[in-house]
């Protein structure tokens, strides 16, 4: 405990100390974030309640946090927060497919073990609860993306303001490639470091590639990281597109004013 609360003094000094105030409300954002999550989880034992709904209701809250909260109501923010829902629906429809027909809710047979903890008529369709946990796996990362490509877009336009659509789309686009390789491999390393144990596991019960491929556990995981990358892809033009036609509409209108 007394490391937790030393890690959380160091992290907060130094997001002071680098970000000012914005970093201050992005430590509070950690903590609104968790809490989010935490009544998600709760919400979600309650079998009358739809676990995808929740989750789409928990993602929009952590996203207002996350943009409006941290970096305040600006067209940067508003532009974020559509690409991101936009993002999200076209990416929901898709996972719960995936996730019905690769069959990979509901437990392993490296987690049999566990099952007698549980009773088999909670009455929740664990179907939805894997769609739930992908999703809220790739929200942040969407997010991230879609501020980090609206953000210097805005740059971009307030020096050059006679931009084209087509040029500051352009633009768009390719601050969106300089970012897709590192956000792929961040969710890629992020999933082996999370789950190197699991991996040594498996390599201490001696299993082949193909039984690793296959493993329910394995397997979740890696349509996990898979869906998220999907999804970091999807967001870049969904963002540019429309940051460039929000910007230059705006400019347009104002212009028509004057005339």
């Amino acid at each position: 405990m007394n490391a937790l609360f030393v890690l959380a003094v160091i992290l907060f000094i130094l997001m002071i100390l680098v970000g000012g105030k914005k970093g201050a409300r992005s430590f509070i954002a950690i903590f609104l974030n968790f809490s989010v999550l935490f009544l998600t989880i709760l919400f979600m034992l309650d079998p009358q309640v739809n676990p995808i709904i929740l989750t789409l209701v928990a993602c929009a809250v952590i996203s207002c946090i996350n943009l409006f909260y941290v970096n305040e109501v600006n067209i940067k923010t508003k532009t974020a927060l559509a690409a991101t829902v936009i993002s999200t629906s076209i990416l929901l429809l898709f996972i719960f497919v995936i996730v019905k027909n690769a069959m990979i809710h509901g437990f392993g047979r490296e987690e049999i073990e566990e099952v007698p903890l549980y009773t088999l008529y909670i009455g929740v369709d664990f179907v939805k609860v894997a769609t739930s946990v992908i999703i809220m796996s790739t929200i942040g990362a969407i997010i991230d993306i879609a501020i980090s490509i609206t953000s210097p877009m805005r740059e971009i336009y307030t020096h050059h303001p006679t931009i084209s659509r087509k040029d500051l789309f352009a633009s768009g686009m390719s601050i969106g490639r300089d970012i897709l390789g590192t956000s792929t491999n961040t969710l890629f390393f992020a999933f082996f470091g999370g789950y190197l144990t699991l991996l040594i596991w498996f390599k201490e019960l001696s299993y082949s590639l193909g039984e690793i491929v296959n493993s329910k556990i394995f397997s979740a995981e890696m349509i996990t990281i898979l869906c998220a990358g999907i999804g970091v892809t999807l967001v870049i033009p969904i963002t540019s597109w429309i940051t460039a036609f929000y910007l230059v509409r705006n400019r347009e209108k104002k212009e028509d004013l004057k005339t």
